[in-house]
C-alpha cells in the first residue's frame, strides 16, 4: 500500500480550506484518509501563523514509514524547516509556448531581412541613387504640365478683364470731366 502526505479540499465555493492528511494513494483526493496531520488556509495572509498548522512529529513518522510527501506539502514543510530544502530542476519552465516561439521566429527573420536590405542600401549607394533620382525627375514635370496649363487656360480671361476694367475706368473718366 503506498502512503501519501496531500491536501485533501474543504470549503466551500471560492473559499478553500485544506487539511494535511495521510492517506492511501489509491483514494479520492477528498475521500477516505488514515490520519489528519493539519490544516492549510490559502486565504490567509502569507505572514500569518493560521495559514499552515502542521503536526511535524506525525509528519516525520509518516515519512520514515515510507509515506511520500506530495510536491505542495513537500514545500510546505521545507518552509517550517522540518526538512531539508531540495534542489529543483523545471529547465521547461522559462520557455515560452509554441505560438509565443513561432512569432518570436518571423519577429526575427523581418529583423533580419530588414538589416539585409540596409545592408545591400548601404554597400551599393552609387547605383540605387542614380535610377532613383531619374524618374522623380521625369514624374514632376508630368505632375506639373496641368498644373501650369490650368493657370494659362485662366490667365488671358484675367487679361481681358484687367484690360477692360482700365478702359471702362478711362472711359468713365473722360464723361467726368
Amino acid at each position: 500500500m503506498a502512503m501519501k502526505i496531500r491536501l485533501a479540499r474543504g470549503g466551500s465555493k471560492k473559499r478553500p480550506h485544506y487539511s494535511i492528511v495521510a492517506a492511501d494513494s489509491r483514494m479520492p483526493r477528498d475521500g477516505r484518509f488514515i490520519e489528519k496531520l493539519g490544516t492549510y488556509n490559502p486565504l490567509l495572509p502569507k505572514d500569518s501563523e493560521d495559514r499552515v498548522k502542521m503536526n511535524v512529529e506525525r509528519i516525520q513518522e509518516w515519512i520514515s514509514k515510507g509515506a511520500q510527501p506530495t510536491d505542495r506539502v513537500a514545500r510546505m514543510l521545507e518552509a517550517a524547516g522540518a526538512t531539508a530544502k531540495t534542489e529543483r530542476s523545471n529547465p521547461n519552465r522559462a520557455l515560452p509556448g509554441k505560438k509565443a516561439q513561432e512569432r518570436a521566429a518571423e519577429k526575427a527573420t523581418k529583423e533580419a531581412d530588414a538589416k539585409e536590405a540596409a545592408a545591400a542600401a548601404a554597400a551599393a549607394p552609387v547605383v540605387e541613387e542614380a535610377p532613383a533620382e531619374e524618374p522623380p525627375a521625369e514624374e514632376a514635370p508630368t505632375v506639373e504640365a496641368p498644373a501650369e496649363e490650368a493657370p494659362a487656360v485662366e490667365a488671358p480671361a484675367e487679361e481681358a478683364a484687367v484690360e477692360d476694367a482700365p478702359a471702362e475706368d478711362a472711359a468713365a473718366e473722360e464723361k467726368a470731366e
